[in-house]
């Protein structure tokens, strides 16, 4: 019996990267690196190695939303598996077709997400990444990206308070207990944390009013998603890999 081989799954984003590495359809293990040090060839590849021995992992899948960063780790990636990575862009055999104005504006991470859901559920889903910024993204219950909805990420609106006033300081977020802030930090979280539930809420709501399906769906990824979904009426499934179980899924079309 011949073993499947192991494949390296990375999905570059603004603040942070996540790489995986893959067996089959399943993520066996994952790992971190800043964005700010996603053009230091060194730390990639301690990054890999910390991950898999060379020689072990025979080929990757990118996703990435900072395209400067892109040539080195594929110049990395593509010396250590001994393969070009496999790039992901709107052009490649996705299991959703894209029903979209300017198809070559996604980014490949909201493609990745897409394709993951569709996978999982076979209907009418929204999928949410709650990293540096919010993206819904929509698909049918006959299979069709259409698009979907970007908004400030969690970080952004506690970062922008700090930065454009003079006196509230820089916090740290967290679960709250009460609506009625006690201290100008509590009361800060509370804004942000119950707020922002408020906006997730809304907006979930008007994109599914829209779709007109039964039945629709909602996932939820990225670093912020079990925070964020905490105390919503609706039913949310968190799925911390998600948009690298859709980087495996557009891997099995396309190699």
């Amino acid at each position: 019996m011949v073993k499947t081989e192991k494949f390296f799954v990375i999905d570059i984003g603004n603040t942070s990267t996540t790489v995986g590495v893959a067996q089959g359809r399943r993520v066996l293990r994952t790992g971190r690196l800043s964005s700010s040090e996603g053009g230091d060839s060194k730390r990639i590849e301690t990054l890999l190695r910390r991950l898999a021995s060379p020689g072990s992992v025979t080929d990757a899948v990118l996703c990435s939303v900072v395209p400067l960063h892109n040539p080195c780790w594929r110049h990395v990636l593509s010396r250590y598996t001994g393969h070009e990575p496999l790039v992901v862009d709107h052009r490649l055999r996705l299991s959703v077709s894209v029903d979209y104005r300017r198809p070559e504006r996604i980014g490949a991470d909201r493609l990745a997400n897409a394709v993951a859901a569709w996978n999982r559920y076979h209907g009418p889903v929204v999928a949410a990444d709650f990293g540096t910024a919010l993206t819904f993204d929509v698909i049918t219950g006959d299979g069709r990206y259409v698009g979907g909805v970007i908004a400030p990420g969690l970080p952004l609106m506690t970062d922008y308070l700090c930065e454009r006033t003079a006196l509230l300081p820089h916090i740290s977020l967290g679960r709250v207990n009460r609506a009625i802030g006690r201290s100008t930090r509590e009361a800060m979280r509370i804004g942000a944390m119950v707020g922002y539930r408020g906006m997730v809420r809304e907006i979930f709501h008007e994109v599914v009013g829209e779709m007109n399906e039964r039945r629709v769906k909602f996932c939820a990824t990225g670093g912020y998603a079990a925070q964020a979904v905490k105390g919503l009426e609706v039913k949310v499934d968190v799925l911390p890999n998600l948009t690298l179980e859709g980087l495996i899924g557009i891997r099995e079309l396309n190699r």
